[in-house]
């Protein structure tokens, strides 16, 4: 009899009389179809899609008769591959799928050693997650200024704002455009602070030749559903050239540990993870074979997708840049190369009412907008932790110029030429109407 592979460490699939499977409730034909209803909702013709979902139950019925259920849902090949093919398209050393790219930011501060007392530099604007794990570990939260240009950490504050405390620096690849990284980077090493590139935004951009997330000590991606690309909704991975990156698996998964031998008659042990100047406990942030199925094509497409972005963005970028009043974001370059994840449209004084009058207008006519992030010292939670929200707007003007008076974001995905032609019209219409005599 063939022996049947064993899908996990600690339970016996294999050839024997009586097995402990390591899948307690098998995938079925009912699931399935309540994922593919879940995925393609039924349209205007409701009969063709119920005769078509009849279909595919038929169908679905022979193959499972056929064939044999998953033996693994969490942690297999499938998150392997996902891994695998990270460091060959980031040419990097270490790479860990998770939940998201908070999993492996937190992974990733921990490693750096931060904790209370300690302080982490981090833009002003950016989404909340980027600040949230730093207040979870007890320490300080710093906002750097960013650059009217990009929207991007300004590395002259950040140089201001620097510390005997600061024990990591988090520049964020804001839309997926890069962050000026060399001067980031010079700081850092004079003073051996850990950076940490937020590049949720931005696989597949590229810096100077090297891949974004690769350029800082570690980085970080999220595939969360309104990413470029994802993985069934949520995920991230957190990759390094740094030799802790041979712990990830265990910092990803409660510090498992096969390397050590196990308390008498036990299965595995379990270890602390070491970071730059001591120890951790590890979490749980395991993931799915599904998701990394998902994430495995897409990361293959991932290169079309930003061409795709890149085509939309050059058409808007040509049709605004000419426009007296609009100043579209940054296109690439030989040393920037943006992933498009949001295509930013800033105003200046020329519009009267600033950014909050053109969104007015936009919207209006019909044109989505998401509105660019809140500096995040706004939030109640700062408060609450005692931070000065007045004295921290002193330091951060451009970030409270960029928020209230110039950036918003428009879309740039998914739409058919019709739209684009009337996005470009409805842009320059409203910047028309609201410019200064």
């Amino acid at each position: 009899m063939k022996q049947k592979e064993k899908s996990d460490f600690r339970y016996n699939t294999g050839d024997s009389k009586v097995p402990w499977d390591a899948v307690g409730v098998k995938p079925d034909v009912d699931l399935s179809m309540d994922i593919l209803r879940f995925l393609v909702t039924a349209g205007e013709d409701s009969a063709a899609y119920e005769a078509g979902m009849a279909q595919v139950r038929k169908t679905l019925e022979q193959v499972f008769k056929t064939g044999s259920p998953a033996t693994k849902l969490s942690l297999g090949k499938k998150v392997k591959e996902v891994e695998e093919l990270t460091k060959t398209m980031l040419n990097v050393k270490y790479a860990s799928f998770l939940t998201s790219w908070t999993a492996g930011y937190d992974i990733a501060l921990d490693m750096a050693g931060v904790g209370p007392g300690d302080e982490v530099i981090i833009p002003a604007i950016t989404f909340i997650a980027t600040a949230s794990p730093v207040l979870r570990k007890g320490a300080k939260v710093v906002f750097a200024d960013v650059q009217r240009e990009t929207v991007n950490m300004d590395p002259a504050d950040v140089a201001r704002k620097i510390t005997a405390k600061t024990k990591a620096i988090v520049p964020v690849h804001i839309g997926g455009y890069p962050v000026d990284m060399d001067p980031i980077l010079k700081l850092a090493r004079e003073k051996g602070i850990v950076v940490i590139e937020d590049a949720a935004h931005a696989f597949g951009g590229t810096y100077k030749g090297r891949s974004l997330g690769t350029v800082g000590d570690f980085g970080a991606f999220s595939f969360h559903e309104v990413k470029n690309i994802t993985s069934l909704g949520e995920g991230g991975l957190l990759v390094t050239n740094d030799p802790l990156g041979e712990q990830f698996a265990k910092a990803r998964f409660c510090g498992f540990d096969l390397t050590m031998p196990p308390p008498e008659t036990w299965l595995y042990n379990v270890s602390p993870v070491r970071s730059r100047d001591g120890i951790f406990a590890a979490g749980n942030f395991s993931t799915t074979e599904i998701q990394a199925l998902a994430l495995s094509r897409q990361m293959h497409q991932n290169a079309a997708i930003i061409e795709q972005r890149r085509a939309v963005a050059a058409r808007l970028h040509a049709a605004f840049i000419n426009e007296p009043g609009l100043i579209p974001g940054p296109m690439n370059s030989a040393d920037f190369g943006a992933t498009f994840h949001l295509f930013l449209l800033r105003v200046n004084e020329q519009i009267q009412g600033g950014i909050q009058a053109m969104k007015k207008e936009l919207s209006d006519l019909g044109i989505t907008q998401i509105p660019h992030f809140c500096p995040l010292y706004h939030y109640n939670i700062f408060e609450a932790f005692g931070y000065d929200k007045e004295a921290i707007r002193a330091t951060c003007p451009n970030a409270e110029t960029a928020f209230f008076k110039e950036y918003t974001h428009l879309p740039l995905y998914g739409l058919s030429e019709e739209q684009i032609e009337y996005l470009i019209a409805s842009v320059l219409q409203a910047a028309r109407k609201l410019r200064k005599k």
